[in-house]
């Protein structure tokens, strides 16, 4: 199984591995058009235009724009990228508790689609950075590109294994599925629970990780703590698991 996750907008300064290089992140012969993304990044940074950076960020606080803006992101120390990341999804999937056999999986059957990065696996190593969802790069829009140039390689890493798309609907734009997937959608008394989806994903992905299911019929019978499944909706390439949150 394959599983297609979001990132968050919080980061950790955490820092375990060197520079950022073509050898730390997956799909290395396309390293060149990440790094196109990566100088127009490090360009705007370059800039000190705090409005132009209010934006870039999604912050207000002067001191932190300046902050952010000093660094370099080539000559910044890395770390894992699901480690980086650390919102409420993260949180709650509490990767360093589990076992070493269930981080490797982890590291290596989870796609993070970043806003600057483009997809990343999750044991890919990169720096501390900050770009606010959906924002682009002074009129330069990173999901386009990434939809554009990864496309190919997402098909090849995917290939013919289950895939469960727990990815956030913006981060959709980064790659189109083509082939049957599984979704999942979480209700709290009938209504679709939006911001604390963040939260059941990350402990879905805990017991992906812990049970290692190899398809769906696998998938399907593990008991997700606090989720109780209503039904299985279908919809063209999509399979939706839809949960009810149970206290």
């Amino acid at each position: 199984m394959k599983i297609l996750f979001s990132p968050s907008e919080t980061k950790s300064a955490l820092t375990t591995h060197g520079l950022l290089k073509k050898e730390s992140l997956v799909f290395p012969s396309l390293y060149e058009k990440r790094h196109q993304v990566l100088k127009q990044y490090q360009a705007l940074l370059e800039t000190h235009d705090t409005t132009l950076l209010q934006n870039l960020f999604g912050i207000k606080d002067t001191q932190k724009i300046l902050a952010l803006s000093s660094k370099n992101i080539f000559d910044s120390f890395t770390c894992k990228a699901i480690l980086r990341y650390s919102g409420i999804a993260y949180d709650h999937l509490l990767f360093e508790t589990l076992d070493k056999n269930a981080q490797t999986y982890i590291e290596n059957h989870v796609m993070i689609f970043s806003n600057l990065f483009g997809p990343l696996l999750a044991g890919d190593l990169i720096p501390e950075y900050k770009l606010q969802q959906g924002e682009s790069l002074n009129g330069f829009k990173t999901e386009i590109f990434y939809k554009e140039y990864f496309n190919d390689a997402m098909d090849a890493w995917i290939g013919d294994e289950t895939i469960l798309d727990l990815r956030a609907g913006y981060y959709e734009k980064f790659y189109t599925l083509k082939q049957p997937f599984i979704t999942m959608k979480f209700l709290k008394n009938d209504k679709v629970v939006s911001h604390f989806a963040k939260a059941y994903r990350g402990q879905v992905l805990r017991e992906i990780a812990i049970h290692q299911p190899f398809n769906e019929k696998e998938f399907g019978k593990i008991g997700f703590e606090g989720l109780r499944i209503r039904e299985i909706k279908e919809q063209k390439l999509k399979r939706e698991y839809i949960f009810d949150i149970i206290d």
